[in-house]
């Protein structure tokens, strides 16, 4: 099969904006830099990048004549506060097993931002006490049982929408998207620059480049805090999608380590700044755990000269906007 020849049900507005960050370019006097918006390419609960990956995992949903989409994540999860998006448009029930993953003591952090909204998509939430981890977890397993012995149908998608068959198909159809919109802009971004977690997004950009052929690096920034984890993640579910969708031999995955802060979830000060940093050149606003530590790893490396004075950079902005409110101690 083509990657064209893969069934979606259609959440998005349509291929992800993308413009250029002048004030911040400025402000770091190296590279371009750019940003392709994740985080505004839905109508629905704010959209992200697990709605890309979402319009694949939905249609097998339907297809198999599921009734429940299951799915797990930390307490301020993206993931599954989209997941409870995608099930009510597609008209599916969606049990979330929302797991204590990071040990954060803001007073309202179990009941604002992502959780606040998966509640009110009327998804079922599941509280479990469990760390973090990004492989699959005994209690979304658990999960998925009590709802076939109660005879539903569930649709098992696990963390970040990662390990699955289909988990990289959004991300190596945003790198044919992007491709287009390069030939539209005139530009050719050499550097891409993305958060890396459960892996599925960098990993769907490493096949969607292998698909194509063209030459770039996708630099992987770690949010997890568990670097080899993730590496041997994204670089399975790579060779795993490119194989799907008949793409040759995958580039090297690239993962610096340099900006995780040490545990997931948990942002340190460079995060923090890299938040304000942006915010206040260019009004976008950034997340604590994802975007926030990515942004820190690209100030830096364009600062420094890690990425040089004449790369064209892009941003992945992958949302994660909702999280900010269960951090209001540091923010």
């Amino acid at each position: 099969m083509t990657l064209a020849d893969f069934p979606r049900y259609p959440l998005l507005f349509g291929p992800s904006p993308v413009h250029p960050l002048e004030r911040l370019t400025a402000h770091l006097g190296g590279a371009k830099v750019w940003a392709k918006r994740e985080d505004v390419n839905s109508g629905i609960a704010f959209g992200g990048n697990k709605t890309r990956k979402l319009e694949y995992l939905v249609a097998d949903a339907l297809a198999q004549g599921a009734d429940t989409l299951i799915s797990i994540g930390g307490v301020q999860s993206n993931h599954t506060r989209q997941v409870a998006a995608a099930a009510a448009r597609a008209g599916l029930k969606a049990v979330l097993v929302q797991e204590s993953w990071v040990d954060w003591n803001d007073p309202m952090y179990d009941k604002v931002g992502n959780i606040q909204l998966s509640r009110i998509l009327g998804a079922d939430i599941q509280m479990v006490e469990a760390g973090f981890g990004v492989g699959f977890k005994e209690s979304w397993e658990n999960a998925v049982k009590e709802i076939e012995a109660g005879g539903g149908k569930p649709y098992a998608i696990p963390a970040g929408g990662s390990d699955h068959r289909l988990g990289g198909l959004g991300f190596a159809n945003w790198m044919v998207e992007l491709e287009a919109q390069e030939a539209e802009l005139g530009v050719f971004f050499d550097t891409v620059v993305v958060c890396s977690v459960t892996g599925s997004t960098q990993a769907g950009m490493v096949a969607g480049a292998a698909l194509s052929g063209k030459p770039r690096r996708i630099l992987g920034i770690d949010g997890s805090a568990k670097p080899a984890e993730t590496r041997d993640q994204v670089t399975r579910i790579a060779r795993a999608t490119a194989a799907l969708i008949g793409a040759g031999e995958i580039g090297e995955v690239e993962l610096d380590e340099r900006y995780h802060a040490g545990i997931y979830g948990i942002p340190e000060e460079s995060t923090l700044d890299a938040i304000r940093t942006l915010a206040r050149l260019e009004g976008v606003l950034t997340d604590p755990v994802y975007e926030g530590k990515s942004m820190a790893g690209l100030i830096d490396l364009v600062a420094r000269g890690e990425i040089s004075r004449d790369s064209n950079v892009l941003f992945a902005h992958l949302g994660g906007q909702p999280a900010l409110n269960g951090y209001t101690s540091v923010l």
